[in-house]
């Protein structure tokens, strides 16, 4: 049997935090590894950019915690690329910057594997970015200098000499420093400069947990201390410093300083998740369902067979819209198979889905809930012997069913998909909200709420973590809530997630004033 052909490893920066800032290279190679071996401080989310079935190595160097060795990860490297596989080294940052991403390269050379990196958003330039200062400016600094506080540990003597950093002129920044900030600023005060020389601490830069601490050269490791300031944290030094006041634009959107968890499944929350972080959310996915062909095929199959003696065929979710139209696609490769049936959509969110397939929603009700799918048609026609194909989930509320039906209607509910318990923490991002809590979970939908709470055993966890308040889209969401006897704390007026972001603004706008 012939060897494999050797694969290819890929240095990857992950940036600093933010998961949009990967390159769209980087993206790239995401979308295609067979193997990702990560870092402990990308954030989890890229990983979802991975395929199916791609195998996940959590490298991650924590301080004093390390999952693999650095043999380990060369030899991890190694063996994937000899055995033809497609390997991401994700690290966080940029692969050549302060990390080890040059000596696995080295070793990568040795063993005469082929490799390719790909720059990442370094953390010296986009974390104080966030925290509204910049590197350089024409009044305060033309020059700057990146330095790493963490040195080798092996070395006899300290590499870094910070009084010959105190004499280079402009802005200074120092990467992993924070367990050497006293020594660091001692030295550079040592070197000549002033005590009172502004410095910024920040602290998760450019991610929704992002903290920044001000203070000056003779006083920052104190106020540090008495912060409980942890890593990892980038620090700057210098006069440009001051310019926070008028450039922190990061942590002043509407939602910076809150955690939300988004409990959608994969294949929704991306929008959702999306537009809070965009409004500073610090977003926790978490989904609690996954989307999957339902039990029993044979009803869907008969009814693709005879869609074209459907008057209507109503759409309750975008999943039962995409699910349908992947099945009839599938069947029949024409659109055309759907002949003159018109379609229905319980709410704006499920007729975008259905207009991405350029096809017009003939009805969709005032309010966002079932039941008022069947007045919206019944307001075009009589419902009397009309043929109706409700494509939704295995497990549904069957009172549009009976009001359609006890309107004279002639209904096949059919099952296109069902929704499981989603286990997989991806991340450990799971993990994260049993340990520290959060400010605010979602729900989108009933069967979110029941899978989060078989998973998580949500009385359990408010009272946990007593903090946390429940957002809920609309009244079959809260119904679901309220079976566990609990309230929601807010309840979107229009039932689709943008009406759920727009009532989360609201109520935290109201909070903080």
């Amino acid at each position: 049997m012939s060897k494999p052909k050797p694969g290819r490893v890929y240095h990857v920066g992950a940036g600093p935090g933010d998961p949009g800032l990967l390159t769209l290279r980087g993206a790239e190679i995401l979308r295609r590894a067979d193997v990702v071996v990560h870092d402990a401080l990308i954030n989890p989310v890229l990983l979802r950019l991975t395929p199916p079935g791609a195998e996940i190595v959590d490298a991650g160097k924590r301080r004093r915690d390390h999952t693999l060795s650095q043999d380990q990860i060369h030899e991890i490297l190694r063996d994937r690329a000899v055995a033809g596989k497609t390997v991401v080294r994700l690290k966080g940052g940029d692969p050549y910057v302060f990390g080890r991403g040059g000596e696995e390269a080295e070793q990568l050379a040795e063993a005469g594997i082929p490799f390719e990196v790909i720059p990442g958003v370094s953390s010296f330039s986009a974390v104080p970015a966030s925290a509204g200062i910049p590197l350089t400016h024409r009044q305060h600094a033309s020059a700057f200098t990146v330095v790493t506080g963490h040195e080798d540990p092996t070395r006899a003597e300290a590499a870094i000499d910070w009084q010959q950093i105190a004499r280079t002129h402009g802005t200074k920044v120092i990467l992993m420093g924070l367990s050497q900030l006293e020594t660091s600023t001692r030295g550079l005060m040592a070197g000549g400069q002033s005590p009172q020389t502004p410095v910024a601490l920040i602290r998760w830069g450019t991610t929704g947990s992002q903290q920044t601490l001000e203070g000056t050269l003779g006083d920052i490791a104190q106020r540090a201390t008495q912060a409980g300031f942890t890593p990892p944290v980038v620090a700057v030094v210098g006069d440009v410093v001051r310019l926070r006041s008028r450039l922190n634009w990061f942590e002043h959107r509407p939602l910076f300083g809150s955690r939300i968890v988004v409990t959608r499944s994969r294949e929704q929350a991306g929008d959702f998740a999306r537009q809070l972080g965009e409004l500073g959310a610090d977003v926790l996915e978490i989904p609690t369902i996954r989307i999957q062909p339902p039990q029993a095929r044979q009803p869907m199959v008969e009814a693709l067979s005879g869609i074209g003696e459907y008057d209507w065929i109503v759409f309750t979710s975008p999943n039962g819209v995409t699910a349908f139209f992947e099945g009839l696609l599938a069947a029949f490769e024409d659109i055309r198979a759907l002949g003159n049936a018109r379609l229905a959509a319980v709410g704006p969110t499920t007729a975008a889905r259905i207009r991405e397939y350029r096809l017009r929603v003939d009805a969709m009700p005032e309010k966002f809930v079932g039941k008022a799918v069947a007045k919206a048609i019944g307001d075009q026609e009589t419902l009397e012997n009309l043929r109706i194909l409700l494509a939704r989930a295995e497990v549904a509320s069957r009172e549009l069913y009976d009001e359609l039906e006890g309107q004279g209607a002639i209904v096949d509910d059919v099952a296109f998909y069902q929704t499981i318990p989603e286990t997989e923490d991806v991340g450990g991002v799971a993990q994260r909200l049993i340990d520290e809590g959060a400010d605010w979970i979602t729900f989108t939908s009933g069967s979110t709420v029941e899978n989060f709470h078989a998973r998580f055993d949500l009385p359990k966890l408010l009272t946990r973590h007593p903090g946390i308040r429940l957002a809920s889209i609309g009244p079959e969401t809260s119904k679901a809530i309220r079976s566990l006897q609990l309230e929601p704390t807010i309840e979107a007026p229009t039932h689709t997630p943008d009406g759920l972001v727009q009532a989360l603004r609201k109520e935290i706008r109201k909070n903080a004033a």
